[in-house]
């Protein structure tokens, strides 16, 4: 096995580590016997506990930003001129399928971490917390959540928004608070998972509220 696929394997059974047992079970010793590994073999590419976790912060990632791409639409063209484009009008329909695509590909994602994914989304909230208790790992949280960003504001930017970064943010918090409340949150054990349609009709709420925050006030 080579160098970098036995890193992925650490980081992804660190995760799963994590996912099954906690922090509290996150040993280099555990992650060895749990990837089938000989003794020693984790220490030996991540020396430290800080360094283990930012290897999976990193894969964390690089897994989330697959799943997305995976699930990428086609974007529309984005809008010259500045602004969120009108929904009504003449281009309104074209705008509105490209939000109701975006939509329906985030929806997807978004199912697929609530469902399938659901461990590995729990872990990556229980390993992101470490952090604020850590500042040594913050630094590598920031950097792993740059990319999960900048798609953001990509998709965001073909759908017309004129400053894409600053909706972005309110896209990835929106979208993380639906995750959390549904994976972890207090009702999350007493009601069923959101069915596709419906996280699309969420998406679409929440895409529509970033782009008219942006949209210029009519006279």
């Amino acid at each position: 096995m080579s160098t970098p696929d036995r890193r992925t394997l650490i980081a992804d059974t660190a995760i799963a580590t994590v996912a099954s047992a906690g922090l509290r079970g996150l040993t280099h010793r555990a992650v060895d016997t749990a990837a089938g590994l000989p003794a020693g073999s984790t220490s030996y590419y991540f020396r430290t506990r800080t360094a283990l976790i930012e290897a999976c912060y990193r894969r964390l990632a690089e897994s989330d930003l697959a799943d997305v791409d995976q699930d990428a639409p086609v974007l529309p063209v984005p809008q010259t001129g500045g602004g969120a484009p009108e929904e009504d009008g003449e281009g309104g329909g074209g705008q509105r399928a490209g939000r109701d695509e975006v939509a329906a590909a985030l929806a997807n994602v978004l199912h697929r971490w609530m469902t399938t994914g659901r461990e590995r989304q729990l872990a990556r909230f229980e390993l992101s917390l470490e952090a604020a208790r850590n500042p040594e790992l913050r630094t590598g949280l920031h950097r792993a959540g740059l990319g999960a960003r900048a798609r953001a504001a990509g998709i965001l930017a073909a759908l017309g928004a004129a400053r894409p970064e600053r909706s972005a943010e309110l896209l990835v918090a929106w979208t993380e608070g639906v995750l959390y409340d549904h994976l972890a949150g207090a009702l999350a054990a007493t009601r069923p998972v959101p069915t596709v349609p419906e996280l699309t009709g969420t998406v679409r709420r929440m895409l529509d509220a970033a782009l008219a925050a942006e949209a210029p006030e009519r006279p």
